[in-house]
């Protein structure tokens, strides 16, 4: 495994990118402020563009770190960023890492999500050298689900009552795609 970092990959509608200052408001606007965003994720809504603003600066001063994968969604016809995917857990002992995405609600169902997906599990099996790509979500996200099966990750089984989200205690439905799996797909 090579830790490369947050760099920008591209793809047909997509520019997956590191964050900026800037985005701040674009944050706070297209996704971080809206409780239909955030109603299954971990994180509360951000109630202000100060608090994006800060978690954006957060990020900048750690993408130093090469370990640190975290990407702003911006679609090109925009010009902004309208959502994020990142690393959010990594185990070098077995080369897997998790991922966890979100994206504003007027680009939902466009397979905008999926596409920022597929272009990080390339990134993350062919450059770093991954092994292991998991994600999970509460049962009750399914669209979450569909998301990760159009990226070829396969149900590995539903935990009950082990995850915490904006919703409370919930069961978890955990997917996981192997390289092996990934060379048959390309």
């Amino acid at each position: 495994m090579k830790n490369l970092g947050t760099v920008t990959i591209e793809t047909k509608r997509l520019l997956l990118r590191p964050f900026r200052i800037e985005d701040a408001n674009a944050m706070y606007t297209n996704w971080a402020s809206d409780d239909d965003v955030t109603k299954y994720l971990m994180w509360p809504s951000h109630k202000s563009e100060e608090v994006s603003k800060e978690y954006i600066e957060y990020l900048i001063k750690n993408y130093e770190n090469e370990e640190v994968y975290c990407w702003g969604i911006e679609l090109k016809e925009l010009h902004q960023l309208i959502g994020s995917i990142s690393v959010v857990q990594q185990n070098p002992e077995i080369e897997s890492a998790q991922i966890g995405y979100c994206i504003g609600k007027p680009w939902w169902k466009l397979g905008i999500t999926t596409e920022a997906f597929r272009a990080i599990i390339q990134f993350l099996m062919d450059e770093v050298g991954i092994n292991r790509i998991e994600a999970r979500h509460d049962i009750k996200n399914i669209s979450s689900g569909k998301v990760m099966e159009h990226c070829g990750l396969k149900l590995e089984g539903i935990h009950r009552q082990s995850d915490k989200n904006n919703q409370g205690i919930c069961d978890a439905a955990w997917y996981a795609l192997l390289r092996e799996d990934y060379k048959r797909m390309i």
